[in-house]
């Protein structure tokens, strides 16, 4: 269980793993506009199963494309949070059990987004999008980029992330608050 998750969220990983990823796009036909080596939605498939099993809980931060092929992960529970692409949560009810309109603060350090959030110093933004993985985050956040394209089309895992310190150098919000409040 990854205890550093809010209670409502610690349910995706009581069995297994969290992965996540972003951008699948899975049969939208300007990926190759954006990336001349996309792969297809079936080699997709075959990547993210190949980590993802029916106890893991896979997390997919948006642009989606035909969901048809969501039905052919292997995860056992899946959270969408929607992207630009994706018109409604109507489309995809059938396919996720939890779905999110925008972006969700999973823990007091980790926030999960679609598009790239700025400015905010004292949390880890995990988030799509960004296709050509060139963005330069210099407003303060720390960023986790997950396009498919960008990420070799391979979900983080999230508790591994979480274990290898990459909260570690991140003051919490709470603390920034105390320390400006003892500099007055």
């Amino acid at each position: 269980m990854i205890r550093t998750l809010y209670p409502t969220f610690q349910h995706w990983s009581e069995k297994g793993s969290v992965y996540i990823i972003s951008d699948t796009h899975f049969e939208d036909a300007d990926c190759s506009f954006m990336d001349p080596h996309w792969i297809s939605p079936a080699r997709q498939i075959e990547i993210i199963n190949e980590m993802a099993h029916k106890t893991d809980t896979l997390i997919h931060l948006g642009d989606v494309g035909n969901p048809v092929w969501i039905g052919k992960l292997k995860a056992g529970h899946k959270v969408l949070i929607l992207g630009n692409h994706d018109q409604s949560a109507q489309k995809f009810k059938s396919y996720f059990d939890e779905i999110y309109t925008g972006p969700l603060f999973i823990a007091e350090k980790i926030l999960l987004s679609h598009e790239p959030v700025y400015g905010l110093d004292w949390c880890l933004n995990i988030h799509g999008h960004d296709h050509s993985g060139m963005e330069e985050y210099r407003q303060g956040c720390k960023h986790i980029n997950l396009a498919a394209n960008v990420c070799g089309y391979i979900p983080i895992n999230l508790g591994k992330v979480i274990e290898n310190g990459v909260l570690s150098d991140i003051e919490s919000i709470h603390r920034k608050v105390i320390n400006k409040a003892r500099n007055k």
